[in-house]
């Protein structure tokens, strides 16, 4: 959908490996870093995970927490943002700041970007509100919304050759500013924010959100993936 795009910066390896050492140390007598060769592999690592601490809701999701990936969120709006920045347990975020990039606005006035480039409206088509009335959003009144948005842009450069503060000036323009930000979180906060985000009711452009960190999830730890796959995705469930 849109141009919404999420990349992996960096991840910790053998992740199931890790949350299997995690675990294994609560019971071990011994340091369990110096039997790391005889650690069973990542896959079967995956499976004792399950096993033993996902399966028949048992819930003992404490050593999920130690492996780390770290995501590069683009083109997403501002609302997004705040919609994922509400669980932050176990996330942390550095977010694209319009204090310092309102350069982006000025390119829009100047023509060397378009509006859906620095804004994001929604798709053409049928909705359904929070009451469960329906409603169209149409061809005129999305170019409405685009011809709003570019006149936010050229007030906002009019506040800036003004001497006014990008903080003060970016109050003018369109909630919904495309941000970028970087975002870390560990396989528990990924499977909770997932849990909260991807359900049926959660707002559109959370659940593409999830959506585009599902397939990196699925990579990073396959076994633990497809566990939560069949037991928890997009059922609505309590997050973990």
């Amino acid at each position: 959908m849109d141009r919404f795009t999420v990349e992996v910066i960096s991840q910790t390896p053998n992740p199931q490996q890790t949350i299997y050492a995690a675990m294994h140390q609560d019971y071990a007598e011994g340091f369990v870093w110096q039997t790391r060769d005889g650690w069973p592999s990542e896959a079967e690592c995956g499976d004792i995970i399950i096993q033993n601490l996902l399966k028949g809701g048992r819930g003992h999701y404490g050593p999920l927490e130690h492996p780390q990936m770290v995501l590069n969120c683009g083109w997403f709006p501002h609302s997004t943002m705040q919609q994922v920045r509400t669980h932050r347990v176990g996330v942390s975020f550095d977010v694209q700041s319009s204090r310092y990039t309102g350069r982006r606005l000025l390119e829009v006035v100047e023509g060397k970007r378009t509006v859906e480039e620095v804004f994001y409206l929604r798709p053409l088509g049928f909705y359904t509100d929070r009451q469960g009335k329906k409603y169209e959003y149409t061809v005129e009144q999305r170019q409405q919304d685009l011809d709003w948005c570019r006149q936010a842009c050229d007030r906002y450069k009019t506040r800036i050759e003004q001497g006014f503060s990008e903080e003060h000036a970016r109050g003018l323009i369109p909630f919904d500013v495309r941000q970028h930000w970087v975002m870390s979180a560990n396989v528990r906060s990924l499977m909770h924010l997932i849990d909260l985000r991807w359900k049926a009711d959660a707002q559109l452009e959370a659940q593409k959100l999830c959506e585009a960190i599902w397939p990196h999830f699925q990579a990073w730890v396959p076994e633990v993936a497809a566990w939560y796959e069949q037991n928890r995705l997009k059922k609505a469930r309590l997050a973990p």
